[in-house]
């Protein structure tokens, strides 16, 4: 129809405008381990898309020299009180995620930032003692998506899902197994999905980076379960060999089917989805 047509084409000016400009934000540097997380800023700024950086440490600096009674920091924590359900959560938690949501805010705002990447693991953990996934969900919620481990063209992807449909985008770990259906899979974070995801949200623990890190230094992590519903997933990838930039998109739904694990988690069913798992891993996309 004319109005779906019209739609459409909103949404394409949308993603094409927005990208155009666009100003994101790596705040520290890539896990190691994580090779796929890799771009090429000179092939996103040929694009008109910007990557501004901040160590991690100037942010966590900065953020522990607030005092607990600052206005800001109250106002903070009273907002992060109303985003999810917290207890048994410590309230000195809560504090520092208060703090370093105002200082990851504020450098935001001075350099125009319109999304964010973040070294989620293991230094925050290390060194300030929280997992940062409860502020990620809600930037994400306020149409400021933030993606997880630097990845930057991983956010770059939830910029553009949102810009078409106007509404949050979140960035999920595909576990292509779902018992013996080959179109059905499990999408899975610790994690930093929009409360829009998962209304029974839960700020709590990371149990997989418990593990080393100490349960106790990772509390902020998030737990729900995502709506059934239709769902549009997309990734955008640099490709350096050939100086180009390479997508690819598609359609599928959240299913009601049962999952019993922790974090924010969902079942999703795509039709072909063996022949998009051997796409994604011969054309080289993360």
């Amino acid at each position: 129809s004319f109005k779906a047509d019209l739609k459409k084409f909103i949404g394409v000016c949308q993603v094409v405008k927005g990208l155009r400009n666009a100003r994101l934000g790596a705040i520290g540097a890539r896990p190691n381990a994580f090779n796929t997380v890799r771009y090429s800023e000179k092939l996103l700024q040929a694009h008109g898309i910007s990557v501004s950086t901040v160590d991690l440490s100037e942010i966590l600096y900065t953020a522990q020299k607030l005092a607990n009674n600052n206005s800001r920091v109250k106002d903070k924590l009273t907002e992060i009180h109303a985003y999810a359900k917290h207890d048994g959560v410590p309230p000195p938690s809560l504090v520092l995620m208060a703090k370093l949501g105002i200082v990851i805010s504020d450098w935001m705002a001075a350099n125009d930032i319109k999304a964010s990447a973040l070294q989620c693991w293991d230094s925050i953990q290390r060194n300030y003692g929280i997992n940062a996934c409860t502020l990620m969900s809600m930037m994400s919620e306020k149409l400021m998506p933030s993606a997880c481990e630097v990845d930057t063209t991983g956010v770059t992807s939830m910029y553009a899902l949102q810009l078409a449909s106007g509404q949050p985008s979140a960035l999920a770990d595909w576990n292509n197994n779902y018992g013996d259906d080959p179109n059905r899979c499990v999408f899975f974070h610790c994690g930093n999905w929009a409360k829009s995801f998962t209304p029974d949200i839960e700020i709590k623990t990371a149990p997989i980076l418990g593990t080393t890190l100490g349960e106790e230094n990772t509390y902020g992590a998030m737990a729900g379960r995502a709506s059934a519903g239709s769902m549009t997933f997309a990734r955008v990838s640099t490709d350096d060999q050939f100086g180009v930039i390479r997508t690819y998109v598609g359609e599928g739904q959240m299913t009601d089917d049962p999952l019993d694990t922790f974090g924010q988690r969902a079942v999703v069913k795509i039709s072909g989805l063996q022949k998009l798992m051997h796409f994604i891993c011969t054309n080289g996309f993360e």
